[in-house]
C-alpha cells in the first residue's frame, strides 16, 4: 500500500466523499436506463414525447445497478491506493455497466470523440444502445475498458488469470454473476488460486455478485447461507468477504471498509512473498456481495413483484414507442436518480463528482492492458534449421514430431527468459503430448504442495501451467494471455479441443468485432495444437477420436482462422515458425506424437508451409507439366503415409500409370478465391488436381468438409477417404482400414476411378485380400502385420 496521511485515509471514507460516490453510482444508475429506453430527451428536460422513445427497447436492467455500485466502488480503491486495475464483466447481460461509466469518466468520448460529454453526445449515447448499426448489450469488443463480453458464461476468472500473469502490479477485479457462478467452467475456475504466483504474477480479485435470480429462476448461491458460501469458498482456498444490503447508505460504508480490507490483503500478501521470496500459495479474498436483482429499479409492476426478483432481469417495465401509456413510470424512475444533481447545464457529469474518479490510465476503461494488442513484443525465435530432421531419402527414418517441436519451444522459452512473454497452456498432457524436452528449461507453476518424491517438474515458478485437468481453465487462460497482449499456446489431445469449441468461438467473435475497431491493435493468435489423434489411438478408444475441431471452424470467417496439418516434424517446425508472432488469428495444428517416417527436407518443408500445398515430385510418377491419369492427395501425418504407400503399391501393381502426388498443409488453402482472398483460383487449383481426373484424397478430418472445399470446382471426380466416424480400442493401422483411410483402400479407389476400372478387378481383389488378412492376423496377434509396421518407401525407380 503506498504511504498515505491520515487525511487521506479520511477523505476516502468520510461522509462527503461518499456522498460523492453515490452521486456518480447514481448518474451511472441513470445512463444505464436510458440507454435501454430512450433515443432522445436524454435529460428529461421537457415532456417525454413518442419520438424520444425506442419501438422496442433492449437490455438487461437486473446486474446493471449492482455492478454500477461495483465500478463506483473500485474506482475508490484506485484513487486511494494508487491501484493497476481493469474490470471483467463475467455476468452475461448488462453491457451499459461498461459504457455507462466509460462514459462518465470520459474514456468512451477519448476513444469516439462523437459520443461527445453533453446533452447531443448523450442522446447518441442512448440511441446506439441495443439499436441497429449500434452497439452490443453485452461488453464487447467495442466496449472501452473490455477484454471479455461474457456472451457465454464461465470463463471470466480464467480470463482474468490468463491476464494477470508475468503481471505482477495488475489486479483484474472480477465480477461473477451469480448465474454464471453455476456454469462448470466457472466452478473448476476457483483452483486457479493453485497458479498465481503471488511474486512474480499479479491477483485477481473475484466479486461474486449474487442478486438472487437468473432469467426465471432463482441461483443457487441466492439460496445459500452466509455461512455455507464461507465454508465453500475456504475450502476451495479464498478468504471470503461480504456486503450485504438494499439501503444505500448503509451499503457505502460497507463497502468501502470491505474493499479496502481486500486490497490491504492483497498488498500485504504480494509485499510478504516478494521481501521473503516466499511464494507459498495465500488465501486471497474473494468478496461476496449480495443487493436485490434491479436494485433500485421499479419495485412492482402490474401487481407482481419486479425489485429482487427474476423479473428484473431484462426490461422491466413495457414502456416504449406503442406503449406511451407507461412512459410516466419509466420517467419517475430515471427521475429517482436525481439527474438534476448529476449533470451541469451542457448535460456534462458535474466537476465535484468527477473529481473523485480515477484519471488517465488508471480508469479501467483505459487500463493499457485491455488493448493488449498495443503491448505486444515479438518473440524472439531460433532458426528452425538448427532442429531440422536430415533427410537423407525421404521416409527413411522415423522420428517424433512433438518431440522435435518440443525442443524448438523450449529454446523459445530460453531465449525470451527475460520478456516473460510466452507460455504452454493445457490439460494434464504436456508430457504425453512430446513435450518434455520444455521441462530442461521451466516447470509446471503449481502454487500448492509439492511432493518431492512423486511430483515431476513442478515448481512454484514455471511457464507450464497444465496442472489442472480442465480444458476449460487452460483455453481460458491462454486466451486472458494473448488478449493482454503476450504469446503461448495451448495443446490437448483432438477430441477434447471439442470441449471447448464453443469457447474458441467466442475468441473468434472477439477478435471478428475487435477488427472492426480502428483503436483496437491486433492481439497475438490464439494457438491450439491438437495431438493424440484420431487415427493414433492405441488404448483410449472410441470417444478420443473426432478431428471435428477442424469442421467447426473452417465455418468462420476466412481471415481469422488457419488449419495446419504438418506431415512430419519439419514442416511442423515451418508451421510454428509461420505462427508464433501471428497476429488476429485462430491457428489450429494438428499434429502426430508417435514416431512417424518423415519425409520433406527443410527446405521442401518451408516451401509446403509457404505456399500451403505443392506437388511432390519425388513421390510422382507423372513428370512436370505432365496431365496424370490420378492424383492422389493427403492431408495430415498419417494420411501421408497411406498416401505414399498406396502410390507405391499402384506404381508396382501399374508402372505406366501416370500418378501425380500432392501434398496439402494449410488446409483452407484449397477454399476457391472467390470465398477467401487466400484462396486458389480455378487456374491454380487445376493446375495441382486437374479439370477432369480422378482425385482419391487421404484426408485427416470428417469428409464433409474436404467436399465442401472442392464444392466449387470444377473437377467433380473427387473420392475422400478421411474420417468416417468409425473407432474402436484397436491397432493404429486398424484405425484407418475401419475409416477406408487405408492403403489398400486408397488403391482399390484409384484404380476402380480409372476408365475401363473391370480390367483393375484383380488389383482391387488382391486389396480386399490384404485387409481380410490384416483383420485376422490383428485379432490374433493384436498387433498389425508386419507388412504395414515394417513398411519403408522405396522410391519409385
Amino acid at each position: 500500500m503506498k504511504p498515505e496521511t491520515v487525511r487521506q485515509k479520511q477523505e476516502y471514507s468520510s461522509p462527503a466523499y461518499l456522498d460523492k460516490l453515490d452521486a456518480y453510482w447514481r448518474a451511472a444508475n441513470y445512463l444505464s436506463v436510458g440507454q435501454i429506453y430512450l433515443k432522445d430527451n436524454p435529460l428529461l428536460r421537457r415532456p417525454l414525447e413518442e419520438e424520444d422513445v425506442k419501438y422496442h427497447p433492449i437490455g438487461h436492467w437486473g446486474t446493471v445497478p449492482g455492478q454500477n455500485f461495483i465500478y463506483a466502488h473500485l474506482n475508490r480503491v484506485i484513487g486511494k491506493y494508487g491501484l493497476n486495475m481493469f474490470y471483467i464483466e463475467g455476468p452475461g447481460h448488462g453491457g451499459q455497466v461498461m459504457v455507462s461509466n466509460a462514459y462518465l469518466d470520459g474514456s468512451y468520448t477519448e476513444i469516439y470523440p462523437e459520443i461527445t460529454r453533453d446533452e447531443p453526445g448523450m442522446k447518441k449515447l442512448f440511441k446506439q444502445f441495443s439499436f441497429p448499426g449500434g452497439v452490443a448489450s453485452h461488453a464487447a469488443p467495442e466496449t472501452p475498458g473490455s477484454i471479455h463480453e461474457g456472451g457465454e458464461l464461465g470463463y471470466s476468472l480464467s480470463h482474468g488469470v490468463g491476464t494477470i500473469l508475468d503481471n505482477p502490479d495488475l489486479i483484474a477485479a472480477v465480477v461473477i454473476g451469480d448465474g454464471e457462478a453455476e456454469t462448470g467452467p466457472l466452478a473448476a475456475s476457483w483452483f486457479s488460486n493453485r497458479f498465481i504466483n503471488p511474486i512474480t504474477d499479479g491477483a485477481v480479485l473475484p466479486i461474486v455478485h449474487v442478486n438472487g435470480f437468473k432469467i426465471s429462476n432463482p441461483t443457487m448461491f441466492g439460496r445459500q447461507t452466509d455461512e455455507e458460501l464461507e465454508q465453500y469458498f475456504r475450502g476451495l482456498g479464498w478468504e471470503p468477504l461480504f456486503v450485504e444490503g438494499d439501503d444505500p447508505a448503509v451499503m457505502h460504508p460497507k463497502m468501502a471498509g470491505a474493499l479496502d480490507t481486500a486490497i490491504e490483503r492483497i498488498q500485504n500478501i504480494q509485499r510478504y512473498a516478494r521481501e521473503d521470496r516466499d511464494p507459498s500459495r495465500p488465501m486471497w479474498p474473494v468478496l461476496i456481495f449480495r443487493t436485490p436483482k434491479g436494485w433500485t429499479g421499479p419495485k412492482e409492476w402490474d401487481g407482481k413483484t419486479i425489485e429482487g426478483s427474476f423479473r428484473a432481469h431484462q426490461v422491466p417495465i413495457p414502456a416504449d414507442r406503442e406503449h406511451m401509456q407507461y412512459t410516466p413510470a419509466l420517467i419517475e424512475w430515471m427521475n429517482s436518480y436525481r439527474p438534476q444533481e448529476l449533470f451541469d447545464e451542457r448535460g456534462r457529469l458535474k466537476e465535484d463528482i468527477s473529481d473523485i474518479l480515477p484519471k488517465g490510465e488508471r480508469r479501467m476503461a483505459m487500463n493499457p492492458v485491455t488493448n493488449g494488442g498495443k503491448l505486444v513484443k515479438d518473440l524472439k525465435l531460433p532458426n528452425i534449421a538448427d532442429y531440422a530432421v536430415k533427410i537423407d531419402k525421404p521416409g527413411a527414418q522415423d522420428d517424433q514430431d512433438m518431440h522435435v517441436l518440443g525442443e524448438y519451444v523450449r529454446d523459445v522459452m530460453k531465449l525470451n527468459e527475460e520478456s516473460r512473454n510466452f507460455r504452454i497452456f493445457g490439460p494434464d498432457e504436456t508430457m504425453s503430448n512430446r513435450l518434455s524436452p520444455v521441462f530442461e528449461v521451466t516447470k509446471r507453476q503449481w502454487v500448492a504442495k509439492i511432493d518431492e518424491v512423486n511430483d515431476e517438474y513442478m515448481a512454484h515458478e514455471g511457464r507450464v501451467i497444465d496442472s489442472q485437468l480442465s480444458e476449460h481453465q487452460a483455453e481460458g487462460m491462454l486466451e486472458g494471455y494473448v488478449l493482454s497482449g503476450r504469446h503461448g499456446f495451448f495443446a490437448s489431445y483432438e477430441a477434447f479441443l471439442r470441449v471447448v469449441d464453443s469457447m474458441i468461438t467466442q475468441h473468434f467473435k472477439w477478435m471478428r468485432k475487435a477488427s472492426d475497431q480502428s483503436w483496437r491493435a491486433d492481439i497475438p493468435s490464439l494457438n491450439l495444437i491438437s495431438s493424440s489423434t484420431v487415427f493414433q489411438q492405441d488404448h483410449n478408444g472410441y470417444t478420443h477420436q473426432d478431428p471435428g475441431i477442424l469442421t467447426h471452424l473452417a465455418d468462420k470467417k476466412a481471415e481469422f482462422i488457419r488449419e495446419y496439418l504438418p506431415a512430419d516434424a519439419n514442416t511442423l517446425l515451418a508451421v510454428f515458425d509461420k505462427i508464433m508472432n501471428d497476429r488476429q488469428r485462430i491457428n489450429v495444428v494438428i499434429s502426430s506424437k508417435h514416431p512417424r517416417p518423415q519425409w520433406f527436407g527443410m527446405e521442401e518443408a518451408a516451401e509446403l508451409v509457404e505456399k500451403g500445398l505443392k506437388i511432390v515430385d519425388w513421390a510422382s510418377t507423372a513428370k512436370s507439366g505432365e496431365e496424370p491419369d490420378v492424383v492422389i492427395a493427403a492431408s495430415g501425418t498419417e494420411p501421408t503415409v497411406e498416401a505414399l504407400a498406396a502410390i507405391q503399391i499402384l506404381h508396382q501393381q501399374l508402372p505406366e500409370l501416370k500418378i501425380r502426388c500432392v501434398n496439402v498443409v494449410d488446409l483452407l488453402r484449397l477454399r476457391h478465391h472467390k470465398r477467401d482472398p487466400r484462396g486458389l483460383t480455378d487456374e491454380e487449383f487445376n493446375a495441382f488436381f486437374t479439370v477432369d481426373k480422378p482425385i482419391v484424397f487421404a484426408f485427416h478430418g470428417y469428409e464433409g468438409l474436404l467436399k465442401d472445399l472442392f464444392f466449387d470446382r470444377a473437377n467433380r471426380d473427387l473420392h475422400v477417404h478421411g474420417y468416417r466416424e468409425n473407432g474402436d480400442i484397436t491397432t493404429p493401422f486398424d484405425m484407418r482400414v475401419l475409416n477406408q483411410m487405408d492403403r489398400f483402400s486408397i488403391v482399390k479407389e484409384a484404380v476402380m476411378s480409372l476408365p475401363h476400372a473391370e480390367r483393375h478387378v484383380d488389383i482391387a481383389r488382391e486389396m480386399d485380400g490384404m485387409l481380410e488378412k490384416h483383420t485376422r492376423y490383428i485379432r490374433e496377434e493384436g498387433r498389425d502385420l508386419p507388412e504395414v509396421t515394417e513398411w519403408r518407401w522405396e522410391g519409385l525407380e
